[in-house]
């Protein structure tokens, strides 16, 4: 029987007993049918790997090259194209991570920032300070995570583009505004502004520090409590009952426990019970650096666009670096498991041995393929990395 077939067969069933359930035991069993579906459509991409592989790549490189052609043909369409892009990726990113258990990465600051640029964009586009907000977020916060957390643009994962694209595209479309006139696309002339066209034209210095500093941050703030009351109060308890939901703070914890290293001495500094917060001042230090350092981008055309050739070369060389170093571990790995698998089904067809000794020669050789396939994930986007940056800083913002 075909999985078709199967969660068709699940659905009827589910249908015939409707009628002696409760409301809240037709959700649970719809739930139950869904998921089961889920894990048998994840088993068949995952025996047709290579092959997802090679589309994803040729969709991700022919997508890559449509936008950088956008950019330089019709650079006014970029902000609607990225409206589109997070609007479409935001509810399909929510349902593989519900399913994964990561769902409550979604209440971090990047999808916060980016639910504001989104509503600036579509309902106020002209509205200057809330552009100076939402500039100082995407060049901030956001841009810097690219580089601490090292995320990767790699084409052929999915996963890895989305990540990279909500934290580097908020960045592009406020570098176009600012510089080009957001109607025409073209440069202001130099009797309006002087030799720096710009929109807005924001020459006081202390309304910039205002709508670039002081304002975002407490924006940041706001977000920073909610984030409390949701996780540390409103849902704690639906935490601790299942340890395998993660969030932010929760994988933080685990990788800096792990390492051993300075941070987690630091952040144990107020008691163990009480790291979560001192996580919150370390990410709290790491906003106001980088809110500070918009200023001088909103100010500098030249300053900006280095600052933009930056991110994203660094997006790609960390992308080489995982493509050249991590991909091949994990073909190996791939490998040994195979010939793990392999070579227990023989053994036990040739030896009078029980179960257990098959076992242990799987958990042998499965031990060394996991270490060579582990590698380092960005807390906070699921974004795989090149290196464990959490022994450096463990900062989740972005």
């Amino acid at each position: 029987m075909t999985s078709r077939e199967d969660f068709r067969g699940s659905v009827d069933g589910l249908k015939q007993r409707k009628s002696s359930l409760s409301p809240p035991q037709v959700v649970s069993e719809t739930k139950q049918v869904i998921k089961r579906q889920a894990v048998r459509v994840a088993n068949q991409a995952h025996e047709h790997e290579t092959l997802l592989n090679k589309i994803t790549y040729l969709l991700g490189v022919l997508g890559f090259g449509t936008f950088c052609f956008l950019l330089g043909s019709r650079p006014q369409d970029i902000p609607f194209l990225y409206c589109l892009f997070f609007i479409v990726v935001a509810p399909l990113r929510w349902i593989y991570y519900r399913f994964k258990k990561w769902h409550y990465y979604l209440l971090d600051f990047c999808y916060y920032a980016n639910a504001i640029f989104i509503t600036m964009l579509l309902f106020y586009p002209n509205n200057e300070r809330l552009f100076m907000v939402c500039f100082s977020f995407s060049e901030g916060p956001l841009a810097w995570a690219l580089i601490v957390w090292r995320c990767s643009l790699v084409f052929n994962s999915f996963d890895k583009i989305v990540s990279v694209l909500i934290h580097l595209l908020p960045g592009t479309v406020f570098f176009i505004i600012r510089w080009w006139d957001p109607t025409t696309f073209s440069h202001h002339s130099n009797e309006v502004v002087g030799p720096w066209p710009a929109w807005p034209v924001v020459n006081n210095q202390a309304a910039q520090w205002v709508w670039l500093f002081s304002v975002p941050l407490l924006v940041y703030c706001i977000w920073q409590a909610l984030y409390f009351l949701i996780v540390e109060g409103l849902r704690r308890q639906r935490l601790l009952r299942d340890p395998e939901v993660m969030t932010s703070y929760r994988e933080l914890k685990r990788k800096a426990e792990r390492a051993n290293n300075i941070w987690w001495r630091l952040s144990g500094m107020m008691g163990a019970e009480k790291r979560v917060y001192m996580y919150a001042i370390i990410q709290a230090i790491f906003t106001v650096a980088t809110l500070a350092f918009t200023v001088p981008l909103f100010q500098s055309y030249w300053l900006h666009t280095w600052f933009e050739i930056f991110k994203l070369s660094a997006t790609v060389w960390n992308g080489g670096n995982y493509i050249f170093e991590v991909m091949p571990r994990q073909a190996v790995a791939k490998k040994m498991k195979k010939t793990t698998n392999r070579s227990a089904s023989d053994e036990y067809g040739r030896s009078n041995g029980g179960p257990s000794d098959v076992k242990e020669t799987k958990t042998s050789f499965s031990e060394k393929a996991n270490a060579l396939q582990k590698e380092p994930i960005c807390t906070h986007c699921r974004k795989a990395s090149v290196e464990d940056v959490t022994e450096s800083l463990p900062v989740l913002e972005g």
